[in-house]
């Protein structure tokens, strides 16, 4: 079942939708809509292949509404939730009320239930303004609202699913008996003894808070189990594959918003009588990095119409997360290379994308780990 996001707050008015800013309709599909890939197009005759950034009508409306929303709620807050540590509480309160936070939940607990396509449309977009917002949108999605949606039971569905569209609380995972004793529970952030400690200070995404989280002595019934007990470490693992897409998705928007911030001042900027975009030096590193970021953009769609269809993906993942963050390292440091001293200044955003940058090789395995991950595989195929 599909649906669309309508920001009707963005000035998109498509009638009076059935849950905050959302609206179920059946789908306008292209002609060479991307739902083709997921049908058996190995053997059909006459079945033509979409571009992977052929996007639904679905897609593309939230595409185009969540880039809006970006530019305009959260863009004139970036520099100053970055300076201050702290994401504003209007943001989370957009992004909440934009149905962004629980994109791929059911209908029936609350949420818009579209694709997890959708999800990485979202994340991209918030990403290209600030990877931030995006992240937290991110883990979200692809982690919290994933777990409970797959290994909860039902009354945990209809208990924490609607909640997690608008609000957050705690999972946590706990050994009892070596390896395979860990346990995964959920954890209400009111519990008595759950304490949030304190608030890292980090070089990137820093409106975004990285906290530890204590336990003194806390007690949970044990209908919060999530899913077996002795399981909680594989379903970890098993998140994590479709997490490392929608990294991949922040690291592609990071890059992305990098370079389009960068080209404009290029063009203008006057040296020697021309500007610094027609110096070829110039236009072959351009080049270059706008190749690159393409190769990122097909990696990432293509792990996440795989994870779509219900296909192996674990090795596409792994390396749309690897790439996209070698990418995104690359670019923005060309980027600050390329605006020269004023790159290096907080008058411009370059240098807070290059900062952002930073942690994409990093969470959700290390780029070590995603090599690994990809010689396993390959090991197998052959």
């Amino acid at each position: 079942m599909a649906t669309w996001l309508l920001l009707s707050r963005l000035g998109r008015n498509f009638g009076r939708p059935r849950c905050p800013t959302l609206l179920k309709v059946q789908p306008q599909i292209s002609k060479f809509s991307t739902a083709e890939i997921a049908l058996d197009n190995g053997t059909t005759v006459g079945i033509r292949h979409a571009p992977l950034q052929t996007y639904t009508e679905e897609e593309l409306i939230m595409k185009e509404t969540v880039a809006k929303f970006a530019q305009e709620q959260i863009a004139p807050l970036v520099r100053k939730m970055d300076e201050e540590s702290h994401m504003d509480e209007s943001v989370l309160v957009g992004l909440f009320e934009q149905g962004l936070m629980g994109i791929e939940i059911e209908e029936q607990y609350g949420g818009p239930e579209s694709s997890f396509f959708s999800s990485i449309l979202v994340i991209e977009e918030l990403a290209k303004v600030d990877p931030s917002v995006a992240v937290v949108c991110d883990i979200q999605n692809t982690l919290i609202n994933t777990l409970l949606r797959k290994c909860g039971t039902e009354n945990q569905k209809r208990m924490y699913l609607p909640r997690l569209a608008t609000d957050m609380f705690y999972f946590t995972l706990r050994r009892i008996g070596g390896y395979r004793g860990i346990t995964c529970f959920i954890v209400d952030k009111d519990t008595e003894g759950l304490q949030v400690g304190k608030k890292e200070d980090k070089l990137g995404i820093r409106a975004s808070s990285t906290c530890a989280v204590n336990f003194d002595n806390v007690k949970v019934p044990e209908s919060n189990i999530l899913g077996q007990q002795g399981q909680g470490y594989k379903y970890a693992i098993g998140m994590l594959n479709e997490g490392r897409i929608g990294i991949a998705a922040q690291m592609l928007g990071l890059a992305q918003g990098c370079f389009d911030s960068t080209i404009p001042y290029l063009k203008q900027r006057v040296q020697f009588g021309k500007r610094i975009y027609d110096f070829q030096g110039m236009q072959h590193q351009i080049s270059q990095i706008a190749t690159q970021l393409e190769a990122a953009r097909l990696l990432t769609y293509n792990a996440a119409r795989l994870k779509e269809a219900g296909k192996p993906f674990i090795k596409e993942a792994s390396m749309a997360k690897y790439y996209t963050s070698e990418v995104a390292a690359l670019t923005t440091s060309k980027c600050i290379e390329w605006m020269g001293g004023v790159g290096f200044t907080k008058d411009y955003p370059i240098e807070k994308y290059y900062r952002d940058c930073k942690i994409g090789s990093i969470y959700e395995g290390t780029s070590n780990i995603q090599l690994n991950t990809i010689a396993k595989l390959i090991d197998k195929e052959f």
